[in-house]
């Protein structure tokens, strides 16, 4: 190996370099096409008022995009907030938990909304079944739960759970956290009573809203406990986000670059042949970022079960005797950005985005480009 002195003088030769360098987990790659077509067509929305006919219209579109892509049956609805899935979790306590949930964790989002619930004062200890980040724990319902809750994918470890109800869970609501997952993992809407999940990640847009695919059980858990009394922040009162989502507006004000945004990709995924398109273009990603970790003599898949390994969140481990934190400087100097892992996992790795606006050649690249800067260190 050639002994730099400073690593970030690196200088990647031009075909080493992605045609576009934003692999981050989000906020995440937006599409340089979308952003001319925001700057175009969305001047014309910017700095309107959110309750007349054009932002209404675009929120409508939104709505009826995403009941397209995810082929939701008749009764469900699509509800959006302001606050993104952080809010959410909030929201999701006070609106959806009736006593008591049950949560699976494996990582630090995941363990988010069970610490939400499990800490809220009018609701029942939480059942918590943990698993070490970086495995899945086995999905089994516990009694007692009236909603049960995952993650899709575990944004911060690279770890994906299939969604399936659970059997004897009948009466309890399957509440997904789909954050990094919607618009880029497979899901049957049979399967989920709320999927829920933000803009910043599969849909290429930015953050602080919230989308939450909702059956007509969870419509009707929202209804019950809208009308039982307890008292709850209007700001994270589901009852009023559905409300307002069906006259296709949000209760305060959205922003209109992210809506605008989230409509785009919506959009854009749709013209290439939806959901399924979606998910085969990053499992051809993923696909290539894994089997170059496998291949290569330094690098090793963390996610060790390959059928938890996640298709749009890429975690990939380095030997002790290569500094992936110099590697990721490098990168970043070269305009490659955002590939440094989880900053609470602490681990010598790589964490890449493949999220279906990343081109599944870009990915290649990149696994070139590491190459050659471990080369040169």
């Amino acid at each position: 190996m050639t002994q730099t002195a400073d690593p970030t003088s690196l200088v990647l030769p031009s075909d080493l370099l992605p045609s576009d360098g934003r692999f981050g987990c989000g906020p995440s790659k937006v599409r340089p096409e979308a952003l001319a077509a925001l700057a175009a067509e969305g001047a014309a929305l910017m700095g309107t008022s959110h309750r007349q006919k054009p932002v209404k219209s675009l929120v409508g579109s939104v709505r009826a995009g995403l009941r397209e892509l995810f082929s939701l049956p008749e009764g469900y609805e699509v509800v959006l907030g302001n606050g993104g899935t952080t809010a959410f979790w909030d929201a999701a306590a006070f609106g959806l938990v009736r006593e008591r949930a049950q949560h699976f964790t494996y990582g630090e989002f995941s363990s988010k909304f069970a610490k939400v619930t499990n800490d809220a004062p009018f609701l029942g200890e939480s059942i918590v079944v943990k698993a070490d980040p970086g495995s899945a724990p086995e999905i089994a319902y516990a009694e007692g739960a009236d909603l049960v809750g995952w993650a899709h994918n575990e944004t911060s470890t690279g770890v994906a759970v299939p969604v399936s109800r659970p059997a004897g869970s009948d009466g309890a609501l399957v509440a997904i956290d789909a954050t990094s997952g919607a618009g880029g993992l497979p899901v049957d809407p049979a399967d989920f009573d709320v999927y829920y999940f933000a803009p910043q990640k599969c849909f290429a847009s930015d953050g602080g809203l919230w989308i939450a695919l909702m059956s007509p059980a969870a419509l009707e858990r929202v209804d019950e406990i809208g009308k039982s009394g307890r008292w709850v922040p209007e700001f994270l009162s589901l009852t009023t986000a559905l409300d307002n989502s069906t006259k296709d507006q949000t209760y305060n004000t959205p922003a209109l670059a992210t809506l605008f945004l989230l409509n785009n990709q919506v959009e854009w995924i749709l013209g290439n042949g939806g959901l399924k398109w979606a998910v085969e273009r990053t499992a051809d990603s993923s696909s290539r970022l894994y089997s170059w970790a496998e291949s290569t003599s330094y690098t090793t898949p963390y996610v060790a079960d390959p059928a938890h390994r996640s298709q749009v969140v890429g975690t990939i481990d380095f030997d002790d005797s290569v500094d992936a934190a110099a590697v990721a400087k490098v990168l970043r100097a070269n305009g490659v950005v955002d590939v440094e892992p989880y900053r609470k996992l602490g681990r010598n790795q790589l964490r890449v985005a493949m999220f279906p606006a990343v081109e599944p050649t870009d990915v290649s690249t990149l696994t070139k480009a590491v190459d050659w800067v471990v080369s040169q260190l």
